[in-house]
């Protein structure tokens, strides 16, 4: 009887300590993060901006801050202001310390975990929009695929 509940303590804290490593479980799925827009290096307030990835869609008018999903794919960010001055950028999400973390503690297992939540991965905390002038239209890339264009 002893030593039945000995295993079990121990594999219980087994348990917790994979787990501990788990980005779902320590990291949020969200993140506020500070849009602005720039125009020949004076800062540009009052352009709308959609920002995207592969689990949602944000409205922000700058500068200001929003809360997004987090995720493994890139943030793709619009933005126009009436005059025609226009951006499209695109940021990479970056592996937090977490998901290393869980890596190691979970041989990898929870690494699938956190890729499809997102927890795992940040985006920068400013994102900082460089601004053209002139038509929208002009040098800008084609939307991707899959991407409703307003």
């Amino acid at each position: 009887m002893y030593r039945l509940a000995a295993r079990l303590s121990l594999a219980s804290l087994a348990c917790l300590a994979l787990l501990a490593g788990c980005a779902t479980l320590t990291e949020s799925t969200q993140q506020d993060v500070l849009v602005q827009t720039i125009l020949d290096n004076h800062e540009l307030p009052g352009v709308g901006c959609v920002l995207d990835n592969d689990v949602g869609k944000w409205f922000v008018t700058t500068p200001a801050r929003v809360t997004i999903r987090k995720s493994a794919g890139a943030l793709r960010i619009d933005c126009r202001k009436d005059g025609g001055d226009w951006a499209y950028e695109k940021v990479e999400s970056k592996v937090n310390a977490t998901l290393w973390g869980n890596v190691v503690l979970t041989a990898g297992a929870g690494y699938f975990v956190d890729r499809n939540t997102g927890a795992g991965f940040d985006y920068p905390s400013t994102l900082t929009v460089t601004m053209h002038k002139g038509d929208a239209g002009e040098g800008m890339p084609p939307p991707p695929a899959g991407v409703t264009v307003f």
